[in-house]
């Protein structure tokens, strides 16, 4: 099936919890992706970035993010401290963990690191969270070649500047897609940033298995018309 994963960007924990309780209300959303910015990697930095500490805090005390029970979450880690978070962002719940390959260094390591350390398991449905890969518009594909042992997915990036939601959508995306499939046609592979509805039919030709939509439903007049009508469109692969 298609997954239509809603994205939040959030300034405060409040705006997070505020759209995430209005995203609990839409029929049919299974996934939402959280994306997270430190400012370096992207800029500006949003939450939990702007309020330092309230992180690690809640997971000390054993928080869990809202709607657990309803919702799966993805974190789209934007920031050069991914590898010392990771845990963070699980012990809240989530479920699916995306990091950049700009931002890491020899990234099969941490990637492995990572795998080994929370129990991730790209052939197996039954680890305790899935890893992802996420690339830039600019990024060679052969230089994640040597990752893609330890991710169950890549996230191809549909906007030049990422970080922002209201980015246009760049249509390079399209023939990343394109190699990606071609080179490793079991791969999961997911667009977030600048995705439209003309858009959206374009990538799920090429057999896109998520797309990642921020604006174009949260910043509609009715996002759960908005989400419905994404969540309508079918892909002619059956993914």
């Amino acid at each position: 099936m298609t997954y239509i994963v809603p994205a939040v960007l959030p300034s405060s924990r409040t705006e997070l919890e505020g759209k995430l309780s209005l995203l609990g209300e839409i029929p049919n959303i299974l996934r939402v992706q959280i994306d997270v910015v430190d400012g370096n990697v992207a800029t500006p930095a949003s939450w939990p970035y702007s309020a330092p500490g309230e992180l690690s805090a809640m997971a000390e005390r054993g928080e869990i993010l809202p709607l657990l029970d309803r919702l799966e979450y993805e974190i789209d880690l934007m920031c050069t401290d991914a590898e010392e978070v990771a845990g963070d962002w699980l012990a809240l719940g989530a479920s699916r963990l995306t990091f950049h390959y700009e931002s890491m260094i020899d990234a099969p390591q941490p990637l492995s690191r990572i795998r080994r350390r929370y129990g991730s398991d790209p052939l197996s449905t039954t680890g305790v969270f899935s890893l992802g890969l996420a690339i830039n518009l600019n990024t060679n594909v052969s230089l994640i070649e040597s990752c893609l042992g330890e991710v169950s997915y890549v996230q191809c990036m549909g906007i030049a500047q990422i970080g922002r939601q209201g980015e246009p959508f760049d249509a390079r995306v399209l023939e990343k897609v394109r190699e990606l499939g071609t080179l490793y046609p079991e791969l999961e592979i997911q667009v977030d940033g600048g995705v439209s509805l003309e858009h959206a039919k374009s990538l799920l030709a090429l057999g896109v298995s998520s797309l990642v939509v921020g604006s174009a439903i949260l910043s509609a007049s009715d996002p759960a018309t908005a989400f419905l009508t994404f969540d309508a469109l079918e892909s002619p692969y059956g993914v």
